[in-house]
Order: C-alpha cells, then sequence, then structure tokens
C-alpha cells in the first residue's frame, strides 16, 4: 500500500493547531475537569419518541431558561455546549477574534481551526483585563468578537465589571456601527457574588452571554445557550445544524432545570467546599492558592509536575495549568469527602518533597 501524508492535504491553519487534549486517566478521585459533583437530574419518565428527530429549535428547554434568564426565549439559542456556540459565532461573523491570556483555549482553537486571526493580550499581574492594551488592540485590529471569560478559566477570578463595560461601551459606540460583538462567557457565573451581564443586553446591541450547563450537575448533557438579541440569534441560527440538540439532553436538562432548589444546593456546597480548599491549602507551607469566583482553585507551587504525577499516584487526578499559568495546577472542588482525600494526599506529597 502506498503510504500518503494525509496531514498535507489539510490547510495549513489546520496543520499548525494542536487538538484540545481531553484525556480520561484513571483515578479514586477526579477532580481536574471543574464538573459538578453532583447530578441535577430528576428524570420523571423514559422517552418512547427516540424513533422521532428531536425538536430542533428546542422549544420546552430555550422557554425554561428564558424564564431563569428573565428574557424570551428568542433571546436564546440551544448548543451543544459552549463549544459548539463559539464555532457558530465565530462562523457566523468571522475575524479577527480577540481574547485575554491565558483563558479558556477553545477561544483560540476553534478561531484558527476556522482560519480566522488570533488576537491574545495578556492579562496583568492581578489576572484582571489590562484594560489599555485591550482597547490599543481593538483599535488596531477591529476584532470582529471579542471573548471575555468572567469568571475566567484557569485563574479563577472575575475580571473587573467596570472594565468589561469600558471595552463594552468603546466598541458599542464606535462609528459608523460597532465592529466588535462582546461574547461574555459566563460559565462559571453560578458560583460567584458578581451579578450576570444579561440584564444589560438591550442596553448595548453589541453584548451577548454564554452560558452552560456543564459546571453545574449537567456536564454529560452537553448543552450550553447563547443569550442575546433577536437579530444575533437569527444570525448564528443560519449556521446552526438541524437538530442539534439531542431528545435526550433537551428532556433531562428540563426536568432537572425545574428543581431549582436541589441545583441551589448544590451550587452551594460546592461554594462552601471551595472556600475551604483555600482555607486549607493556605495553610500548607510551599502551596499558593489564587482567590477563586468558580467552582476550583488554581495554585501555585515549586514543581507543578512532581506535585501532578504524585497526587495521581495516590489515585487523585487535577489538573496540570503549567502550559497556561507557569508552576500551577487546577483542583475543581468536589464533594467534602473527595476534597478531604486531596488535601490529605497533597499535605503527604508536598511534605514529601521538602
Amino acid at each position: 500500500m502506498k503510504n500518503i501524508n494525509i496531514s498535507l492535504l489539510a490547510k495549513p491553519n489546520i496543520r499548525s493547531l494542536r487538538a484540545y487534549h481531553a484525556e480520561e486517566v484513571p483515578c479514586k478521585v477526579k477532580l481536574d475537569a471543574n464538573e459538578s459533583p453532583y447530578s441535577g437530574a430528576r428524570v420523571k419518565k423514559i422517552l418512547q419518541t427516540l424513533n422521532r428527530y428531536p425538536d430542533p429549535e428546542a422549544k420546552q428547554l430555550r422557554k425554561i431558561i428564558a424564564e431563569g434568564s428573565r428574557v424570551k426565549p428568542e433571546n436564546i439559542l440551544h448548543g451543544n455546549g459552549s463549544d459548539e456556540l463559539i464555532y457558530y459565532l465565530i462562523t457566523t461573523f468571522g475575524g479577527p477574534v480577540l481574547y485575554p491570556v491565558p483563558t479558556f483555549s477553545m477561544y483560540g482553537i476553534i478561531a484558527q481551526a476556522l482560519g480566522e486571526k488570533k488576537i491574545e493580550v495578556p492579562l496583568d499581574n492581578k489576572f484582571d483585563l489590562d484594560i489599555e492594551k485591550i482597547l490599543a488592540a481593538i483599535k488596531r485590529y477591529k476584532p470582529k468578537l471579542i471573548f471575555l471569560s468572567s469568571p475566567n478559566n484557569p485563574t479563577g477570578n472575575c475580571f473587573s465589571s467596570d472594565r468589561i463595560l469600558k471595552i463594552v461601551e468603546f466598541t458599542y459606540s464606535l462609528p459608523p456601527t460597532p465592529y466588535s460583538l462582546v461574547v461574555i462567557d459566563e460559565a462559571y457565573q453560578p458560583f460567584s457574588k458578581t451579578k450576570s451581564f444579561v440584564p444589560l443586553l438591550g442596553k448595548y446591541g453589541n453584548l451577548l452571554v454564554l452560558r452552560t450547563l456543564s459546571k453545574i450537575g449537567l456536564a454529560g448533557l452537553r448543552l450550553g445557550f447563547l443569550i442575546a438579541g433577536e437579530s444575533v440569534i437569527s444570525e448564528v441560527n443560519k449556521v446552526r445544524l438541524p437538530f442539534n440538540v439531542n431528545s435526550l439532553s433537551q428532556a433531562v436538562a428540563v426536568e432537572a432545570l425545574k428543581d431549582k432548589k436541589q441545583m441551589r444546593r448544590h451550587i452551594s456546597s460546592i461554594i462552601s467546599e471551595r472556600k475551604r480548599l483555600l482555607a486549607e491549602m493556605r495553610k500548607i507551607e510551599g502551596i499558593t492558592p489564587y482567590p477563586s469566583d468558580a467552582n476550583f482553585v488554581l495554585f501555585k507551587v515549586n514543581n507543578a509536575e512532581k506535585v501532578y504525577n504524585g497526587l495521581l499516584r495516590k489515585g487523585v487526578l487535577i489538573r496540570n495549568m503549567t502550559g497556561a499559568v507557569k508552576d500551577c495546577l487546577r483542583v475543581t472542588a468536589g464533594t467534602p469527602g473527595e476534597n478531604t482525600v486531596f488535601l490529605k494526599a497533597l499535605r503527604e506529597v508536598i511534605n514529601s518533597e521538602n
């Protein structure tokens, strides 16, 4: 058989792209992926219509999400997680695509995959938006899309609301019409005291908000949604694949979202455990945990690779973030029991290093 270098057939922007790596590592305690340790679903009946295609408009799901967000269903677009919606946004509006770094890697991966220019602006030394550099980049490159993840992954902090608003107002006021859409990715907002930007959608036509059910107990469903003005939703909906959210995901999500009390209990538990993780980690010499508004904690150690592997040998899987933030690891807030196992293992690994 003739050997063929298939990679030569791929477009240049794809050949140089590194795929997002989501490896399944065997472990006793899994605290690496920012999932909720609790299931939010209470399915009351088994679907009997799986021989039919799902509702292409996800009307029931969009209705319940719209009610929770205090917007109209026409302001909601559904997707297979936020990833698919990011893909749709860049497909619809193109680039350049601007975002701060470090942040959620899929902004850059999808932009490059679609052949759009990426503009990466480093955060300041407090992991906040460097407003002067961002505004300068906006003036220079005129990005079509600006992605701001707040709370931010992997740093865990919310960006200053006044800096976000300055970016929104600056791009909104540019003549003759805004040339930048500002997308606030609020994947971790349920764990934060900072208010959502959804109430400001009516004031700024270039403001969009991304939300997801993945962090609040429904990661396996792969459900995200875009909240924006009807004109934005109408344009993005043109590139949405038909039947993109399956019947099971729609039905389970609707049932889960009806049980608001259980979801609030789970979110409260995660916030409480995040605070415990921060408090206990601050007591361990050689560790610097960073404040978090999300469901995880980023922390700095002397030798991230050794600590990561040491924890893994003890059956605890967290995330090695050294590629994004030097000498840093990230741990998801799990159940009280999982977090106790993690803290015990972390103390043992750090003590063995000293």
